[in-house]
């Protein structure tokens, strides 16, 4: 038997929506790589800590940042120390149980060199020999650590430190908060 009618050739349809989608993803993909990379070769992030040469080459406490932590001391012994070194010039940043979870037995005191200038200072204001770490930090910070045999600090402690003519030191960048306008939503 022969058909009147041809039959009809299926059509030879093209699907749009899969080669659409993934150009758009394709898009996307790249639009994102090149966000990242510029994102990482162009940083804005800040510097950490800023050379300077200090007047009458002396490093006093108001050009110092420390945390203070609590390493194994008593409830409440890192706050008290802050304030007093906060009553003494030094920029006190964090106050909390020490980030490692290490427990020392009696101070330690970390900082960018075993004798940089900073930890020398944060040294002279308490009365027992420290355990000094150098950690190699850029921003110049110096982290104090109080342990169990941790007894206090010393009445007046280190005015300042003398560090060699002509030569620059490296102070934290020091962010004081401003104060928020009334009525403005703080968040």
């Amino acid at each position: 038997m022969t058909a009147i009618h041809p039959q009809p050739r299926p059509h030879s349809r093209i699907h749009w929506r899969t080669p659409i989608t993934m150009v758009i993803l394709l898009g996307v993909l790249v639009g994102g790589a090149w966000w990242g990379w510029n994102s990482l070769i162009n940083s804005s992030a800040e510097p950490t800590c800023v050379e300077q040469k200090l007047p009458n080459n002396r490093l006093v406490p108001k050009q110092v940042v420390v945390n203070v932590y609590n390493g194994g001391a008593k409830a409440g012994t890192a706050a008290a120390v802050a304030e007093v070194l906060k009553k003494r010039g030094f920029h006190v940043a964090k106050v909390a149980n020490e980030p490692k979870g290490d427990k020392i037995d009696v101070v330690s005191v970390r900082g960018a060199a075993d004798n940089s200038p900073e930890l020398l200072l944060v040294s002279g204001q308490l009365n027992q020999k420290p355990l000094t770490v150098g950690d190699d930090r850029t921003d110049h910070t110096v982290d104090l650590i109080l342990g169990r045999g941790y007894t206090s600090l010393r009445a007046k402690g280190l005015a300042s430190v003398t560090i060699p003519p002509d030569s620059t030191v490296c102070l934290p960048v020091i962010h004081t908060p401003q104060p928020i306008p009334s009525g403005q939503n703080p968040n």
